[in-house]
């Protein structure tokens, strides 16, 4: 056995016995990614292992990914818009873009200057989201790039950044409730002008002189399968099918109290409001 078949067995017994994420490589955009739209509201640097998207009054930029995947790691390296940021929406997110889509989700929803980010996740399955949340952040994260994503498997979805569990979404089949788990999804991004919701509800406004808003990206690698449900969801080794990520485990469980005690500022399964009969997820996990 060839000395790299060794150290590709040793980290998988590794990620086996433990839920940390493994390292990444980085690539350029274009290996994995594409732009979508508004082309000229693009800048690649670096000899394309960065790509910056602008935000003026004419347009956002959008960027997608080349194959879509079911299951697996997908992670970007964002740096915010900074400053006076209110109205403007960064997402990142996985989509089906079917009739009755599934999706994953982060939405960075800006704010005036000297106030925090708010990061919005939500689920979408069979079409059917209404399972939003929302965090501050313990960082500023305009001043530095950092890691968000996803960790996907048949048995949860789990949101990072910069590996710290933000949120876990569990496959609650069993109780009737759809999970993401037959449809694959493309990776995208985009910055545009969602000022008429984002900040404090719509109440502040995209400050146009302030503009062009960009936001920068990079860490472009892709850690997933790529195809259907024939082709990925039979066991195929992966390590994200490991034991070690179908559950949660206890330090996963204490980061996530950590995150929930200090940074929660929004849960769809204490909004009586909006769901006056508690959602039979909530508490799942």
């Amino acid at each position: 056995m060839g000395a790299l078949k060794v150290i590709a067995l040793l980290l998988l017994v590794e990620l086996a016995l433990s839920a940390r994420l493994p390292p990444k490589s980085d690539v350029s955009f274009s290996q994995n990614y594409y732009v979508r739209w508004a082309n000229d509201h693009t800048r690649a640097l670096n000899g394309g292992t960065e790509m910056q998207l602008v935000l003026d009054k004419a347009s956002g930029a959008g960027f997608g990914s080349r194959s879509k995947y079911l299951f697996g790691h997908v992670s970007m390296k964002i740096k915010l818009v900074p400053k006076d940021s209110a109205g403007t929406v960064t997402a990142f997110y996985m989509s089906s873009e079917t009739d009755k889509h599934d999706e994953i989700d982060f939405e960075f929803l800006g704010n005036v200057s000297g106030q925090p980010y708010i990061v919005q996740t939500n689920v979408f399955a069979n079409g059917v989201g209404n399972r939003e949340q929302r965090h501050y952040l313990w960082f500023d994260p305009t001043q530095d790039f950092h890691s968000y994503s996803f960790l996907w498997n048949k048995q949860q979805i789990i949101f990072y950044v910069d590996d710290v569990p933000l949120r876990v979404h569990k496959n609650n089949e069993a109780i009737g409730i759809p999970f993401p788990k037959s449809q694959p999804m493309g990776i995208y991004s985009s910055l545009w002008n969602g000022d008429d919701w984002a900040t404090r509800g719509g109440l502040e406004k995209i400050n146009w002189d302030h503009a062009p808003f960009v936001a920068a990206y990079k860490g472009f690698s892709v850690d997933a399968c790529a195809g259907g449900v024939e082709s990925c969801s039979a066991p195929r080794g992966n390590w994200w099918e490991q034991k070690a990520f179908q559950r949660t485990d206890k330090e996963t469980k204490s980061k996530l109290k950590w995150v929930k005690d200090n940074y929660m500022i929004y849960d769809y399964c204490t909004d009586s409001k909006r769901f006056p009969t508690t959602p039979a997820d909530c508490g799942q996990f």
